[in-house]
Parts: C-alpha cells; structure tokens; sequence
C-alpha cells in the first residue's frame, strides 16, 4: 500500500511578528504514491538539499515553509510547464530542453530518475502541490507587507561544493555561498550587500549569482517595486555534510545553524525601502 504524501509544511503565525519568510523547496526526500513513475534504484538524496530545512528550523519567528515532497516527484523552484516532451508527452506546450525541469528525468550525474512517462493527469497532480507551496508563500509574504509595508523572502538551498556534470560549472569548485537575486531584480541592492557582507563577515567566501541567480521562487515572488523582496540563498553541502554519505556533520551544522539564524534577526531589522 502506497504512504500518501503530505508535500510540505507551512508554519504561519496568527500575525506576523517579522516581514521575514523563509522556504526550504528542495530539503524533502519523500515520494509517497509518486514512487512507481521514478526509477526503483533512484536515491532521491542524491539531488536533495539535505538538512537544509534543518539548519533554518531554529531560527525563523516568522513564516517558515518546507518541502517534504522530493523534487524528484516535482521540483517547486521550477515553472510547472518547464518539462519535457520526454517527460510529459501530453503536455501542449513542453519547453524543457535538459531533462531536469519540473519534472526531473535524470540526475545531476546523468542517471534516470524517471521509470516512464507522466500523463497529464499525473503531471496536473505535481502541478497542484506546486501551486499549493507557492499559495503558502504568498500568503506569507501578503501577511507580512500587510504588517510591515514590505516583506522579504529568504530561499534556503544547497549546492554540491564541486560543480557536477550536468551543471554549468562541471569540475569547478564553488563559493561557500551563492545569493541568488537575478542579476538584482528580485530584491533592493541594499538587501543583497547585505547578505554577502554578513556571510563575509562569518569567515565564508561569497558569489553573487554563480552558478545559481535564483530559480522560480525568486523570480515569482520577488517584485521590490511593490515591497516583496526575494533572495535565494545557496550553500556549499560540506559547509555542514559529508557530500558522499549523505550524513550530518553536527558540530559545523550548529555553526551554520547560528550564523543563518544571525542573518534573519539582521534582516528582521532592515527595511529595504530605507536603502
């Protein structure tokens, strides 16, 4: 008997205490009923942002959104019609061209993930947690401009330290940190320096937007010129895990833990319409 699936978390409070919001789209490594469309042998690990849900969770007094569903089953930073003909031979208008769209045929490495083909109708069933999970973070984002007169999404990630074969930067080591805030169309300038001035100041090396400028989520939510601001944050995975076996490293996940929950209190207190 297949587990049905509960895709995500949302922990909104009654009234908005932060205008920070905080989502995690990519930690979940659960498949539930979607398990017979992907590959038996597929480690779904193997792509996910392990614990990064996990680091944040301390942290946050405001609204905090998690993913428990693996982006194996449907990746929530991506448009639900960037798939594959492959993918989704039904779909009227398919635009993915490499296999790692809203539904993911392969692995980063290149494995299949994908067992067969998606109807349209299970691709409609993806298509609703996805709408679902973005309903959760607008709300939580209106909430707070409400409150506040503005709002500022923070999207947790993390990234393989070593570029991967089917990333843009195959071999090339990366940054500790990646903001993400599409080349400064998802949030005020002032909001991005600082993020990388607070990850400097912590002893971590920063990039702005490479590899990774900020997926979906950012480019969605993010719209300054009516106070919502988004950035996506990435983070080496061996700031805090041994990439290799999936496994915690505990003493520096506190560490990275202090420090994200050190940034939401500095942009707890900042107002980007001031900069």
């Amino acid at each position: 008997m297949s587990v049905v699936l509960t895709p995500f978390d949302a922990t909104l409070p009654e009234e908005p205490v932060t205008p920070v919001v905080v989502s995690v789209p990519h930690a979940g490594n659960e498949v539930g009923e979607f398990a017979p469309a992907l590959v038996a042998a597929l480690d779904v690990r193997c792509d996910a942002d392990l614990f990064v849900d996990e680091l944040y969770a301390g942290a946050p007094r405001g609204a905090f959104i998690r993913a428990r569903v693996s982006r194996f089953v449907c990746d929530l930073n991506r448009d639900p019609d960037d798939v594959s003909p492959r993918a989704v031979p039904a779909h009227p208008a398919p635009r993915n061209a490499d296999g790692r769209g809203f539904v993911w045929e392969i692995t980063t490495t290149g494995a299949p993930a994908l067992a067969r083909p998606l109807t349209v109708e299970e691709w409609q069933a993806r298509r609703s947690i996805h709408a679902a999970y973005h309903g959760a973070i607008a709300q939580a984002l209106e909430r707070a401009r409400a409150r506040f007169g503005f709002a500022i999404l923070v999207d947790g990630h993390s990234m393989p330290s070593v570029g991967r074969q089917g990333h843009a930067d195959p071999g090339r080591p990366r940054a500790d940190i990646v903001p993400g805030d599409r080349e400064g169309k998802s949030c005020a300038p002032a909001l991005s320096r600082l993020v990388g001035q607070h990850f400097l100041q912590h002893g971590h090396s920063v990039a702005f937007n490479d590899p990774y400028k900020g997926g979906f989520i950012t480019a969605h939510h993010g719209r300054p010129a009516e106070n919502i601001h988004a950035i996506q944050i990435e983070m080496r995975r061996d700031l805090y895990m041994t990439e290799a076996t999936f496994t915690r490293l505990p003493e520096k996940m506190q560490a990275l833990s202090r420090v994200l929950a050190a940034l939401l209190r500095a942009l707890d207190g900042f107002d980007p319409r001031a900069s």
